[in-house]
């Protein structure tokens, strides 16, 4: 097999990525229907006038709230769906990546791993979505899109970067009101360390 290379800075769409061996990423990616096109661009035209950081951080904030909200489908609410893409998740794990933490919410998927050599940060993710998107579409029965073209990662630069990253993603459904504890959440690193 031929060795994949590391693209370093790039961007598909609207989203930077950063790509290179050994960076611990935290990724997030999400249904198609979970926060439509419109609702993005209404945001953006309400914060037209506000400062680059203030829009940056406003867009971030509402885009968390709306997800958390639980809009969509929510197809990942049904177990068997769940466990797909945990499966998916957990099958490369130590192989073509190290998994830290991951929690997989009603209509989003947070994810945190460490990169190797020859296994680059999209293909990872293309992996993920296009496997769960067949296997998702054969159990309900349906055709189409499952997952949002764009996902958001972003490496992790210091201890403390790491400590807060994987407490917001062990933390997400209790921040979301869908359990009380994190280690309740099965659907989780921290539930499936509990299960254990």
């Amino acid at each position: 097999m031929t060795q994949a290379a590391h693209r370093e800075w790039y961007s598909r769409d609207y989203l930077p990525h950063f790509d290179h061996p050994g960076l611990v990423q935290a990724i997030t990616f999400r249904l198609a229907d979970a926060l439509p096109a419109e609702k993005l661009r209404q945001w953006q035209q309400d914060l037209a006038h506000e400062s680059e950081l203030v829009r940056d951080v406003e867009t971030k904030r509402r885009i968390e709230a709306w997800i958390d909200a639980g809009h969509g489908a929510c197809w990942l609410r049904e177990d068997s769906l769940a466990q797909i893409v945990e499966d998916a998740l957990l099958h490369f794990d130590a192989a073509r990546y190290r998994l830290l933490a991951w929690c997989i919410m009603p209509n989003h998927v947070h994810v945190l791993i460490e990169t190797q050599v020859a296994w680059p940060l999209g293909g990872i993710v293309h992996s993920w979505k296009t496997w769960t998107a067949k296997q998702i579409n054969a159990h309900l029965g349906r055709s189409g899109t499952v997952w949002q073209r764009e996902y958001h990662d972003r490496f992790i630069r210091d201890a403390d970067h790491l400590t807060n990253v994987t407490r917001y993603i062990e933390q997400n459904p209790v921040k979301a009101g869908l359990c009380g504890e994190a280690s309740d959440w099965r659907w989780s690193s921290v539930g499936r360390k509990r299960e254990r």
